[in-house]
This record gives C-alpha cells, sequence and structure tokens, in this order.
C-alpha cells in the first residue's frame, strides 16, 4: 500500500476522532465529520463492500442523531412545560451564545456562551410568555424549563458521542485489517 494512502488513512482517524469530540459538545460538527472522512476514504481507496457498510452505518448514525439532537431538547423542554417561547428562546439565546453576542463569560468561550445562551433565551421566552403567573411562580417555571433545555440536549449529546464512536469503530473494523495490517507486517 503506497505511502500516501496510509497518511491519508491516518489524516482522516483524526478528522474522526475530532468528529467524536464535536459530538460530544453542542452545536459543533460531530459525525457530519465522519461520514465526509468515510466518504472521502471510499471514494479515494474505493467502495469496497465493508466501506459502504461503514459508511451506511456512519449514514444512519447521522440521521438519528439529527433527530435525537431535535427531541431531546422539545422532550426535556417539554416535561416540564414548556411553551414554544421557552423553546423559541433557548434557539436564539444559543445561537447569540455561539456567535459571542452575549456578555462574555470569564472562561469557556462559545461553548458555555452556548449554554449559557441556551438557558437566558429559554427563561426570557417563558418570562414574557407566561405573563399570566405570579412573578414567583414565572421565575420558577423559566429557571425549570431552562434547566430542562441544556440537560436534555446535553444528554442528547452524550447518546450522540458514543453513537459516534460506534461509526468510528465500524470504519476501523472495516478497514484495518487491508491498510494497517500489510503494513504492520513489513515492519
Amino acid at each position: 500500500m503506497a505511502i500516501g494512502l496510509i497518511i491519508l488513512y491516518w489524516v482522516l482517524l483524526i478528522v474522526m476522532a475530532a468528529g467524536i469530540v464535536g459530538a460530544f459538545i453542542p452545536a459543533f460538527p460531530g459525525i457530519g465529520l465522519i461520514v465526509i472522512a468515510i466518504a472521502m476514504w471510499g471514494a479515494i481507496a474505493g467502495f469496497t463492500q465493508s466501506v459502504i457498510i461503514a459508511l451506511g452505518i456512519a449514514i444512519a448514525i447521522f440521521a438519528l442523531t439529527t433527530a435525537i439532537d431535535y427531541l431531546a431538547g422539545y422532550m426535556g423542554a417539554k416535561k416540564v412545560g414548556a411553551s414554544n417561547w421557552g423553546q423559541t428562546g433557548a434557539i436564539i439565546g444559543m445561537v447569540l451564545g455561539l456567535l459571542g453576542l452575549l456578555p462574555a463569560l470569564p472562561i469557556g468561550g462559545p461553548i458555555f456562551g452556548l449554554l449559557f445562551g441556551s438557558m437566558l433565551g429559554a427563561f426570557v421566552g417563558e418570562m414574557l410568555h407566561r405573563r399570566d403567573l405570579a412573578l414567583p411562580a414565572r421565575f420558577k417555571l423559566g429557571t425549570k424549563v431552562s434547566l430542562a433545555i441544556v440537560v436534555s440536549s446535553l444528554l442528547g449529546n452524550v447518546l450522540a458521542g458514543l453513537l459516534s464512536i460506534i461509526a468510528t469503530g465500524t470504519f476501523l473494523v472495516a478497514t484495518w485489517s487491508n491498510v494497517m495490517v500489510p503494513v504492520l507486517s513489513n515492519l
């Protein structure tokens, strides 16, 4: 096997490792990087049956994690009585936090801005929507909704991260014996 192909293999494994890390972090590319890396390997090294299976599993996991990302936040918010205002506020806050448009946090940068923005947006959304409640009840509901949205989203990210490990592992199982075993046997 050509040295260039082996170097590409390791570069794509590094991209997949970044995808695994990204899957655990909200709003960062995760499983998408893994799908792209597997597709690149197939396009360059050939779409063998094992690479096609690994790519199919990665695409299925991509679709599943996309659904999980959406449903985790939605179900967590609905479970504690969130309104559409709270959910919309969480999305707006997440985008503002990710872009750094909220007051700067002393640590964490965009990741904490993203979480803080989601919480703040959900809280503000619920406070604006539930004006029929007394202020202490609105405050309690807003706090509950903001925490539920963040916790459920984080749980969704953990699940997405675990699934991205499975996608990468499938690729390794499918390709390692054809790529690295010959190299290691020549050493």
